[in-house]
């Protein structure tokens, strides 16, 4: 027969830290990171957009689009990052959990990847684009949506960043 019936443990219970995961990087409440991730999300699929729309069409303007766009992702997702990085070490309930450490490890990965795609287009934008440029989008584009994902399973299971009721 089975042991003798016992109290489930809840692990997240038994260690009080993992309940600190309140944004310390904050305006009125509102974490910084979580804001600032919008920008390079949406720049990085707009390179992507870009490279796709020139490959289409041959008009140089969405080359010249798809540089900037690509030096707007990596520039705002430096911002974002630093604002991410900031909470990872400030907060402890944010530290103690893996899946915090996988979004980081998956974010730095994306960060490389943005900083090689734009170094990459620096010059002739034009010339940038097939096929290096367009494999680095489409490859920044899968990362985003698998970062993303990870960093809102972090706010949304585990309400890192979110402001605890009194």
């Amino acid at each position: 027969m089975n042991e003798p019936d016992r109290d489930l443990e809840d692990p997240v219970e038994e260690h009080r830290a993992l309940h600190e995961t309140e944004s310390r990087i904050a305006i009125a409440g509102h974490p910084l990171h979580a804001m600032l991730v919008a920008f390079p999300i949406a720049l990085t699929m707009s390179v992507l957009g870009a490279d796709l729309l020139f490959w289409w069409t041959a008009d140089t303007f969405w080359a010249r689009v798809a540089g900037w766009a690509s030096f707007g992702a990596f520039l705002m997702g430096v911002i974002a990052g630093i604002t991410g990085t900031i909470e990872l070490l400030l907060v402890r309930g944010i530290r103690n959990r893996s899946a915090s450490w996988t979004h980081f490890i998956l974010a730095v990965m994306l960060l490389s990847l943005m900083g090689m795609n734009w170094a990459w287009r620096i010059g002739d934008h034009v010339e940038a684009v097939l096929p290096l440029g367009l494999i680095l989008s489409l490859t920044a584009a899968v990362l985003t949506a698998i970062t993303g994902w990870h960093g809102g399973k972090l706010v949304f299971d585990y309400q890192i960043g979110t402001r605890q009721p009194k």
